[in-house]
């Protein structure tokens, strides 16, 4: 089981630790709704640093990326960022990922999920026939997310760059709490606004970061916060998670993932997507809301009110905002439309619950 630079840190602070994508990571410290309604409310950091990173660079790096992702990259100036995915031969996503543009035509980051750093290397370099420069730079990558409504104000203190005015997924990059070369990004995913940080982990820099951004905070409620939170966090908003509510198996379309699906350009599983952009969904992800007293899990299954399966549970909570239970889940097209009743089998219970808009409210 790997560390990040910052795993000692968390387990002074008392956190409870578990192993998640191979890493020895902080699940939670004062508790999940705590953290959760801290960030929510004021501020929390994340460490994130078990994701990966990936420099793409030289003349054919843009044309590499558009390959084998399915938005486009061609829109991207330096310093914007954008969610994408990569998608294989049969329209299924091998990952979803945010493309950095340091570079216009030349330099990009592409940051991608922990569980996934070797298999995106490995696809990506596959198609990687023009000789694209591939540096994978996860290993020496420092990752802190900054979340909360008053993330930015609190972190603006420890660097010139002007980050209260961040345009959500952009970037910039300079010196932060004395480190040079930070690169500063308005790219969340607990959508309560805030900051990623990314640096290299060299010369006591992580240590230097961490406790430069605790002693800004910490008189004005700045917390540590876990991964437990940080699903709940994005479950709220309905953003999908790779590996509960996409994988190889589904399809950016039937995940509601269209708006990054651009048919202008080639990628892998093009015509596949195409295909069921035509002849519409045999399935899609949707929101609901428990309407009876119970929480969805991952792998519940979805039926109706005859009692036949028409889907599965993808993700599923408490909501610590909302105070209601929550989930995703793929349902059968005719059960898509907002308020269409389902049923949530938990435990041996058929339970009712409702479909409803993203984000929750």
């Amino acid at each position: 089981m790997k560390n990040t630079p910052f795993t000692s840190k968390h387990i002074a602070l008392g956190a409870k630790m578990a192993e998640f994508a191979g890493y020895n990571m902080p699940i939670s410290y004062s508790g999940i709704n705590d953290e959760h309604l801290a960030v929510r409310r004021n501020a929390g950091v994340f460490d994130v640093s078990h994701m990966g990173e990936f420099i793409i660079k030289g003349p054919h790096a843009l044309n590499l990326i558009q390959r084998v992702t399915s938005n486009d990259a061609s829109k991207l100036t330096d310093g914007k960022a954008q969610y994408s995915c990569i998608t294989n031969e049969k329209g299924g996503i091998v990952d979803d990922l945010i493309v950095y543009c340091i570079e216009a035509n030349n330099v990009y980051m592409l940051v991608v999920n922990a569980a996934n750093i070797k298999k995106d290397w490995d696809w990506i370099s596959k198609f990687n026939v023009s000789g694209a420069e591939m540096h994978d730079i996860s290993d020496k990558t420092c990752l802190l997310a900054i979340q909360g409504p008053h993330a930015n104000r609190i972190l603006q203190p420890l660097t010139d760059m002007d980050i209260l005015n961040l345009p959500y997924y952009t970037f910039v990059k300079g010196k932060f709490a004395g480190v040079d070369n930070v690169l500063v990004s308005a790219t969340g995913y607990t959508g309560a606004g805030g900051v990623e940080i990314y640096f290299e982990d060299k010369d006591g820099s992580a240590d230097k970061v961490w406790d430069a951004i605790f002693d800004a905070g910490i008189q004005q409620g700045l917390k540590p916060i876990g991964l437990g939170a940080r699903d709940t966090l994005r479950l709220e908003m309905g953003y999908c998670l790779y590996g509960n509510d996409i994988d190889d198996t589904t399809s950016p379309l039937e995940a509601g993932l269209a708006w990054i699906t651009k048919f202008n350009k080639e990628f892998t599983g093009m015509e596949i997507l195409e295909e069921q952009k035509t002849e519409g969904l045999k399935r899609k992800l949707v929101g609901f809301e428990m309407i009876e007293k119970g929480i969805p899990r991952h792998d519940y299954e979805i039926k109706d009110f005859s009692g036949m399966q028409i889907g599965k549970v993808t993700s599923g909570t408490q909501s610590p905002s909302l105070g209601k239970a929550i989930g995703l889940g793929y349902v059968s097209s005719i059960f898509t439309a907002i308020h269409s009743t389902i049923m949530i089998k938990v435990r041996d219970k058929l339970l009712q619950a409702k479909v409803v808009k993203l984000p929750f409210h």
